[in-house]
């Protein structure tokens, strides 16, 4: 694996070329990261939840997964989108919830899309955890090598229905990962705070199943725990849960100010274990990347997701009527008259 100071500690046992795909995904995704929160400060988005220092976890997990499986995110798992190749222009629709949102402007800060096999999150946390496990089940009884991979953060593990959830997927061998991004703060609350555990990964014991705990700024220790993690589960050997250790470089959410419950001197040292930083050493270390190359590669992201952005600003807002569409196929009558009058008061 790669440690901190980008050397490899291991054989590496991915191709180059995927290598570096992977470092371009992880440079994207900072770049649209700041560009969302600039986004939201500028009042065309209404809140975002930043993902700056998290991208080893949502890059190395998603390059993991095969075509077929499933991705049941919260909402910090805006790497996951990048490295799963999802459009920069309908991820920058849902966030602008505009004509083109792909979920019509329900939620806030959540994506999802059938066509890329994302289910959105719910924004309270946890909630999705059994309802990923209950898709997981769906395709062992249809006897389908699919696997469901559900993310979630320190916090969902004080949730209740973190351990309903893990319980019955114990029990059931259900194909599912469970990836929780432990950056160190559930909000304001620390992790020394959250539990008594020394970890996370270990609670698995008690459900019956692995618990893997990782480097989650190493973005290969993050792909290769859950690569295993998810051939196991397509091979009918049940759950496994891994924690990548990481941190929240930025506010919990564009709502939040972190200055207030944690120290700068804290954040400057999580800054130098900075994901994006140590991939780029060992790149530069082995001929990969040049600091040309690196310089070039940034520039070219922050084009592609400005011209986005412009884009997607030029773009016609929602009908205001959607707040009473697209939750039945036909609306029954109630609605009917509901939408009838809604539109004369837009006349009006």
């Amino acid at each position: 694996m790669i440690s901190e100071d980008g050397t490899l500690s291991d054989r590496l046992t991915i191709e180059p070329s995927v290598l570096k795909e992977i470092y371009r995904d992880m440079v994207m995704s900072r770049v649209l990261d700041a560009w969302l929160l600039k986004l939201q400060r500028m009042g065309k988005i209404g809140i975002h939840a930043p993902s700056e220092g998290q991208e080893a976890v949502g890059v190395g997990t998603a390059y993991a997964l095969e075509k077929g499986d499933w991705i049941f995110p919260l909402y910090r798992e805006l790497p996951v989108f990048v490295a799963r190749k999802i459009p920069l222009r309908e991820i920058v629709n849902r966030h602008m919830a505009n004509s083109e949102d792909p979920l019509k402007g329900s939620d806030f800060a959540v994506y999802g899309n059938i066509r890329h096999r994302v289910v959105a999150a719910p924004v309270s946390v946890g909630l999705n955890i059994s309802v990923a496990v209950g898709f997981a089940l769906a395709f062992k009884h249809r006897g389908e090598k699919n696997v469901v991979v559900n993310y979630f953060g320190d916090g969902a593990t004080s949730k209740g229905e973190f351990h309903e959830a893990l319980n019955f997927a114990g029990v059931f061998k259900a194909p599912v990962v469970f990836i929780c991004s432990n950056n160190h703060y559930a909000i304001s609350t620390p992790f020394s705070r959250q539990t008594a555990s020394k970890t996370i990964a270990e609670k698995a014991v008690a459900y019956g199943f692995e618990g893997v705990r990782v480097d989650g700024n190493d973005v290969l220790a993050c792909y290769h725990a859950t690569r295993k993690a998810l051939e196991k589960a397509r091979n009918g050997g049940g759950p496994t849960l891994i924690e990548a250790v990481t941190y929240r470089l930025g506010p919990h959410t564009t709502a939040d100010d972190p200055s207030r419950y944690r120290d700068e001197t804290e954040v400057r040292t999580w800054r130098e274990k900075d994901p994006i930083r140590r991939l780029k050493k060992f790149l530069m270390s082995v001929g990969l990347l040049t600091e040309e190359m690196d310089q070039r590669l940034w520039e070219s992201c922050q084009f592609d997701v400005q011209k986005t952005v412009e884009e997607c600003e030029k773009v016609p807002t929602l009908n205001p009527t959607i707040i009473l569409e697209n939750v039945y196929k036909k609306n029954p009558w109630h609605l009917v008259e509901e939408h009838n009058d809604l539109l004369e008061q837009l006349e009006k």
